[in-house]
C-alpha cells in the first residue's frame, strides 16, 4: 500500500527540494532519500487540472499496480493545493533521452532497444488485461517510460489514465487525451471506430517506430522529402526488402530484430482500431520469428493527409485490409 506523507516530510526527503531532476506541465521532479537510504523521485505536482483529477487518477491507478514494468508509486502527499508523488527513483532516467540522441546520453545497441521495447509491450499487456479492471494509460510515449539500473523499462506518468470493467470493449470519451503524434485517430475520427485499449496499442506501435529511427516519427529536417514521415519511408522500405540501417556495426540477427520490430509497429499503427492487435498479440508477435510475420497493409493516415482529409473522406479511401498478420487463423481480439 502506499503511504501517505506530510509536506514537511516531503522536504526533508528532497533536502528542500535541492536536486531537480526534471520540469515538465505537470510541475517539477526531486531526488529524495527515504530515511531507509531508498533513494526516490518526489514529483511535486504544479496547480493541478480538473480540480485533481490527474492526480487523484495516478494514485488510484498507479496505487493498485504492481507489475515489473511498471513503475512504483511508494507515497504521496495531500495537504490544501500541496500534492506530491513518491515514485521508485529511476537512475537511468527517461527512454527519450536514449532514443533522440541528447548530449550526454549513452547509445543503446539493437538488443537493449529491442528488450526495452518487449518490457514495453509486457507492461502495457499487464495495464489491459493483468488487473481486475482494464486500465488505459492514454499517454504512451518515450519520455512516459522510465529505466532503472539495468534498463528494465518502467511506465510512469498515469495523469491522463482511465479506469474501466475489463468487460468495456469501447469507453465513452468526450476529448482527445494524450500527447500530439502519439494520439490514435479515433479520438478525432470518430467514424473509424470506437476510443478502447487500442488508443494504447497505437501510441505504443508510435514510440516503436521511433526506438527503431532513432529519431522522431516526424523530421521537418530530414535528408529527403520522402524520410520526413518515418513510417511511411520505413513502410516503403521495408516493403521493397531494402534494410533499414540504425546503426553500422548490426549483426544479421540485429536487422531481423529491428526488422521485426517495424512490421510490429506497422500493424499497431493501423488506421482502423479493430485492425490493430492487442497488446497479447503484440507481446506474441515480438517474440516470433521475422519470417513469420506479414507485412500489413498501408492504411495510416500521414500528419499531412490528417490535417488535410475530413472524416468522411478517410473513411472512404480506407481499403479493407486482411484480418490477419501472420496466418488464417491470427484474429485481433485481446
Amino acid at each position: 500500500m502506499s503511504i501517505t506523507y506530510t509536506y514537511s516530510e516531503i522536504k526533508k526527503i528532497t533536502n528542500k527540494f535541492k536536486d531537480k531532476l526534471g520540469e515538465g506541465g505537470f510541475g517539477s521532479v526531486y531526488k529524495g532519500k527515504l530515511r531507509s537510504g531508498r533513494f526516490v523521485a518526489v514529483k511535486l505536482l504544479g496547480k493541478s487540472k480538473a480540480n485533481g483529477e490527474d492526480f487523484i487518477n495516478e494514485v488510484a491507478t498507479i496505487g493498485r499496480i504492481h507489475h515489473v514494468n511498471v513503475v512504483q508509486l511508494i507515497g504521496f502527499t495531500v495537504e490544501g493545493l500541496k500534492r506530491a508523488l513518491i515514485y521508485e527513483f529511476m537512475p537511468n532516467g527517461s527512454l527519450e533521452k536514449y532514443i533522440f540522441s541528447r548530449e550526454g546520453s549513452v547509445p543503446l545497441s539493437n538488443e537493449k532497444m529491442y528488450e526495452i521495447s518487449l518490457g514495453v509491450a509486457r507492461g502495457i499487456e499487464y495495464l489491459h488485461q493483468g488487473c481486475d479492471v482494464q486500465i488505459l494509460h492514454f499517454d504512451i510515449k518515450p519520455h512516459n517510460i522510465l529505466l532503472d539500473e539495468k534498463f528494465v523499462p518502467k511506465i510512469s506518468d498515469f495523469g491522463l489514465a482511465k479506469l474501466y470493467p475489463t468487460s468495456n470493449n469501447t469507453v465513452p470519451l468526450i476529448a482527445a487525451r494524450g500527447t500530439i503524434g502519439y494520439i490514435a485517430p479515433e479520438l478525432f475520427y470518430k467514424n473509424i471506430g470506437g476510443v478502447s485499449y487500442k488508443v494504447d496499442v497505437y501510441s505504443y506501435g508510435m514510440l516503436l517506430m521511433e526506438m527503431v529511427g532513432r529519431r522522431k516519427n516526424l523530421n521537418a529536417l530530414a535528408n529527403h522529402s520522402s524520410q520526413i514521415y518515418f513510417p511511411s519511408w520505413v513502410y516503403d522500405q521495408v516493403s521493397e526488402g531494402k534494410d533499414i540501417e540504425v546503426q553500422e556495426d548490426a549483426m544479421e540477427y540485429g536487422k531481423k530484430r529491428m526488422k521485426r520490430m517495424i512490421i510490429v509497429a506497422l500493424w499497431c499503427i493501423q488506421l482502423k482500431p479493430v485492425d490493430r492487435p492487442s497488446m497479447h498479440k503484440v507481446v506474441e508477435m515480438l517474440e516470433l520469428d521475422v519470417e513469420s510475420l506479414r507485412m500489413p497493409p498501408k492504411s495510416f493516415l500521414t500528419p499531412h493527409q490528417m490535417s488535410e482529409e475530413d472524416d468522411r473522406a478517410n473513411h472512404a479511401k480506407l481499403s479493407d485490409p486482411p484480418n490477419d498478420c501472420i496466418d488464417s487463423s491470427y484474429k485481433f481480439g485481446r
